[in-house]
């Protein structure tokens, strides 16, 4: 997906994870009962997805084990909070079930913004784009490696998972109390595996530090887009937006 053409694809990696970075701190910095100035918050995400063509039922289906953890956070509001806030139609809602409502939105969009960065950017250029903004080389080595090296980990878990259907084939999945040995098995599989990646490694030069991607210099469309984005964070932090919109209509 981060190979496709777009304008936001040709965007610089540094530009899109400043943009993304800034996006998130607007988000969660919304009070927990600011309901209304946080929805209109989604325009960026939806925007993103527009301009650069990425499908919104894909992310839905990519985040779906991600996106219930994350709503699943605020579940507990609306019982430790039931000061009344709003009367809708005679119905009365609580200040709980808003800041549920909140929490659970800041948490979609900050997961969704995060995908769209991942989604229109190879993750080497974010790597190189960490690498630009100071942040600690071991840190983005350890980024990498895991984001490359994840396949192989799960090649062990299904080699494993393989051989031990054949040893029990009529058993779903793996029992309980095989869990144990199972997960211990994985851990010195993998350790073995990680020397033999890093002795590799380190035939081939390596140092301590990847020779990331090229950049490039950041062009007039790139500092266009970042001043724009964090200028209009900035207005639908401090502009309410919705109720404005509202206001008009009504």
């Amino acid at each position: 997906m981060a190979t496709e053409e777009s304008p936001i694809h040709s965007l610089n990696a540094t530009v899109k994870f400043l943009a993304t970075i800034f996006y998130i701190i607007v988000v969660v910095s919304f009070d927990k009962y600011d309901l209304s100035g946080l929805i209109i918050m989604v325009l960026y995400p939806v925007l993103m997805f527009q301009i650069s063509g990425t499908s919104i039922g894909r992310c839905l289906y990519k985040l779906r084990i991600v996106l219930p953890l994350v709503c699943a956070v605020g579940l507990f509001n609306p019982f430790l909070d039931k000061t009344p806030m709003l009367c809708i139609g005679g119905v009365t809602i609580s200040g709980g079930v808003i800041s549920m409502i909140t929490l659970m939105l800041k948490g979609v969009f900050c997961v969704t913004a995060s995908y769209i960065l991942v989604a229109t950017t190879p993750f080497d250029r974010i790597c190189a784009a960490l690498r630009k903004l100071h942040v600690p080389g071991f840190v983005v080595t350890l980024l990498l490696l895991t984001y490359r090296y994840i396949s192989v980990m799960m090649e062990e878990v299904s080699v494993m998972t393989d051989a031990y259907m054949l040893r029990a084939p009529r058993q779903k999945g793996v029992q309980k109390s095989a869990w144990g040995s199972f997960l211990g098995q994985l851990l010195l599989r993998s350790m073995d595996r990680a020397e033999e990646l890093y002795s590799s490694m380190k035939l081939r030069g390596f140092s301590g530090e990847f020779l990331y991607a090229d950049l490039g210099k950041c062009k007039a469309a790139d500092y266009v887009f970042l001043i724009a984005s964090v200028a209009v964070f900035i207005a639908m932090r401090y502009i309410d937006i919705a109720s404005m919109m509202g206001g008009m209509v009504v």
